[in-house]
């Protein structure tokens, strides 16, 4: 279990925290492949204390309540790569 553990990759660690937070597994993991490679571990480990945050009774995020609540933690360039991120794999996808 220790072993498994070590060998999760930041890019696993957003994309679980973005799901948890409610976000489609997609779209999670084509955010979490962006983010990982333009924000600092500080900046996701920020970021990643958005999934303790309840939503609503399904479950579920927006991209536009992400960003909402990205902008509230006050980091210009965290709230530029979480939109550019998004708006990319929404449209993508």
């Amino acid at each position: 279990m220790l072993a498994l553990a070590a060998c999760t990759t930041p890019e696993t660690k957003v994309r679980n925290s973005l799901m948890k937070a409610g976000l489609s597994e997609h779209m999670a993991s084509c955010m979490a492949g962006r983010m990982v490679d333009r924000l600092s571990m500080s900046q996701l480990r920020r970021l990643s204390s958005l999934s303790a945050i309840k939503q609503d009774n399904l479950g579920k995020m927006t991209l536009d309540e992400l960003i909402y609540r990205t902008r509230a933690l006050q980091d210009p360039e965290m709230l530029r790569v979480v939109t550019a991120s998004g708006f990319r794999c929404a449209i993508v996808n």
